[in-house]
């Protein structure tokens, strides 16, 4: 589950991290509101408005059909109230959203944390993330804070450094001073640093995040380590532990399909192709998508049905599937383990006489428990669905659908 900058920042301070102080707004009149506030917190008078979106790329977006950028610097209250009108409402469009780009519903008035000071302010680069190789969490930093990561690990992979945490043993002190060595600080901007990364680290485990990604880290001109910007997701697996972090999912800004199918406990996953595919079982489900490709078709998507498919749950498949007007056939792929083929095969006439018209046609592949039963109950049902029991012959029948 993603989190917006702001909610990712309040669960930062939680853990003592500090970080560039911050209004969420939802209207301009409530960004002017919220200017005010930060200058009573903090002393700024200058501000930046950020779009909260779940997409990286922000400062380099453009909300669509205009100049404007996704984050902008404000100077006055008439130009904070201004700049939320243009990203207020507007979508926005970055490297991370596509061409599609994202609603903006709501804004970050941040306080301006690059005051003049003795030296220089500097961007760094701090994240956290599990190393499924290693079976270890990775912290990863750089010097080249607040540029693209991506092009840093292409272009300067020496600027890219990573530390390997052993999750029984935690972080380790010396791991935390090694990173600040590295990031290339001395003196109270190191010590700093040692106690953000021990913070942020903590924040992590504690909150079951499958990501924490800071950038920038800003060191300020007297050597202050702040968290500028948070981008944070949360173990969807983990958020029964959670639940005033569950309280932060925003279901605007994922697809409506997707959410239809975690109501109905589908798993959906929704592709650009042009078959659909209900399956019983992740790895059979990326199987069948290899057959739909074999076949020369293209998925439209992933949808595990679990385990214990019956005629409701076939049916939310159904209706979740058709509500994709790319899909031209779909393939119901089902191994009888747990679940017995004439079952499912029951639930599959129960759920077409439901739906009533299904507009496409509908292959299933019936193989394990009672195979042959199913099989007999499709073909004697006067629908217009196709069995097969052989998955070659199911990848034949899509081929002839689609062509």
């Amino acid at each position: 589950m993603n989190v917006h900058e702001y909610q990712g920042k309040e669960i930062l301070k939680k853990y003592g991290v500090k970080i560039g102080e911050g209004i969420v707004a939802d209207t301009p009149e409530q960004a002017v509101e919220a200017a005010k506030k930060l200058t009573e917190m903090t002393g700024a008078n200058i501000w930046v408005v950020k779009a909260q979106i779940h997409a990286g790329g922000r400062g380099k977006g453009k909300i669509k059909g205009t100049e404007y950028r996704g984050v902008m610097v404000a100077k006055s209250l008439d130009e904070v109230k201004q700049k939320a009108e243009q990203i207020l409402g507007g979508t926005l469009i970055t490297i991370q959203t596509g061409a599609e780009g994202k609603l903006v519903s709501k804004v970050l008035v941040a306080a301006d944390v690059y005051y003049p000071g003795a030296s220089q302010p500097k961007e760094l680069y701090l994240s956290i993330l599990l190393d499924r190789g290693t079976g270890q969490n990775v912290i990863i930093a750089s010097t080249e804070g607040g540029m693209d990561i991506e092009e840093v690990a292409h272009n300067t992979p020496e600027k890219l450094f990573k530390e390997w945490v052993n999750p029984l043993v935690g972080l380790q002190a010396f791991q935390a001073r090694k990173i600040a060595f590295k990031l290339g600080l001395a003196g109270n901007a190191l010590k700093e640093m040692v106690t953000f990364i021990t913070k942020i680290y903590r924040a992590y485990e504690e909150s079951d995040a499958a990501m924490i990604e800071i950038n920038p880290v800003l060191k300020t001109s007297d050597d202050q380590i702040l968290a500028v910007d948070c981008k944070m997701s949360i173990d969807d697996n983990a958020l029964y532990r959670h639940p005033d972090l569950a309280a932060y999912r925003d279901i605007t800004e994922e697809d409506p399909l997707e959410v239809e199918a975690g109501e109905s406990n589908l798993n959906y996953v929704k592709l650009d192709g042009n078959v659909g595919c209900m399956v019983n079982g992740a790895g059979l489900a990326m199987a069948t998508m290899d057959v739909i490709k074999l076949s020369g078709g293209e998925p439209a998507n992933f949808l595990d049905v679990g385990g214990g498919a019956n005629a409701k749950t076939v049916e939310a498949g159904f209706r979740i599937i058709l509500k994709d007007p790319n899909v031209k056939a779909i393939l119901i792929n089902i191994f009888g383990g747990i679940v017995r083929c004439d079952r499912v095969a029951n639930g599959v006439v129960e759920a077409y006489k439901a739906i009533g018209n299904i507009p496409v046609p509908i292959i299933v592949r019936l193989q394990g428990t009672n195979a042959e039963e199913g099989v007999r109950i499709i073909n004697e049902s006067g629908l217009k669905v196709k069995s097969a029991v052989v998955l070659k012959d199911a990848a034949k029948l899509v081929s002839e659908a689609i062509s």
